[in-house]
């Protein structure tokens, strides 16, 4: 039987060695080390090299266990568990010098989330969760806000960067936001949103176009910190697809509902 807390403890202290690789190689890196993958999708060596680091740590800590990575360094072998990584989310930002990126890992059972790993490399900041367990940051217990008025929260968002096939529903979202909210932000790292509403510090996330490893991590540690998520249809499949609403449970109808009519 696995120990969830302890693969979780193992999990963490593998995510901050990572993090720590790509710490160190954002002071010499430069931009001729990037590859396009496809339209404003980026890559470099770090992205790569962190992921094999990863999935090294990850099959020996729980080697039951297969893999969704971003960057395909390990062929994906549907199993029971599956550890959802993505090694750099925010590669934009860590290209350009903007401190805000992140690791995130996930671990799910039959497709549903039971564990979740945000680590905020720049500001040493490790959000995680277990099946069963609180929400952490750094050892300590955190929670969503409980503000339930749109009207006081501070929300936030993901540009659409390469699928725009929604933009219309986006831009009246965000012009609703923007004039009934105290603001919205734009981090560049999904993982790291998601980690904030955990915490308290955004009300709400919302998102479209993303992949499992871009949110699979921080969107258990929203539920385990008292939060919801969803897809903008309402449903549970946030994780494959390929949107997500997930905020404080006080706030989670008005703000949803806004997405939701919006994209219909």
């Amino acid at each position: 039987m696995m120990n969830s807390e302890q693969i979780c403890i193992q999990a963490n202290e593998l995510v901050r060695r990572v993090g720590y690789f790509i710490l160190q190689e954002a002071k010499a890196f430069s931009y001729d080390k990037v590859e396009e993958k496809s339209f404003n999708q980026l890559v470099s060596y770090v992205d790569k090299t962190a992921e094999e680091q990863l999935v090294k740590g990850l099959s020996d800590i729980f080697p039951q266990a297969g893999f969704i990575t971003e960057e395909q360094t390990i062929a994906t072998e549907e199993k029971e568990y599956m550890w959802v990584i993505d090694p750099l989310d925010g590669t934009t930002n860590f290209i350009h010098a903007i401190p805000v990126y992140s690791i995130s890992v996930g671990l799910l059972r039959n497709r549903k989330p039971i564990m979740g790993i945000v680590y905020e490399i720049n500001r040493d900041e490790l959000f995680y969760a277990w099946e069963g367990s609180k929400a952490y940051l750094n050892g300590k217990e955190i929670s969503v806000k409980q503000n339930a008025e749109l009207s006081k929260s501070l929300l936030a968002t993901g540009f659409p960067y390469y699928d725009f096939d929604g933009m219309k529903g986006y831009l009246n979202a965000l012009q609703y936001f923007m004039q009934h909210t105290q603001g919205m932000r734009r981090m560049g790292s999904a993982a790291v949103d998601l980690a904030y509403v955990a915490c308290g510090r955004f009300d709400g996330f919302f998102e479209y176009g993303l992949s499992p490893w871009d949110v699979a991590g921080g969107a258990f540690i929203v539920q385990q910190a008292g939060g919801r998520v969803c897809d903008f249809k309402g449903g549970e499949d946030a994780i494959f697809g390929r949107s997500i609403v997930a905020s404080s449970t006080a706030l989670y109808q008005a703000f949803f509902e806004v997405v939701r009519s919006r994209f219909a």
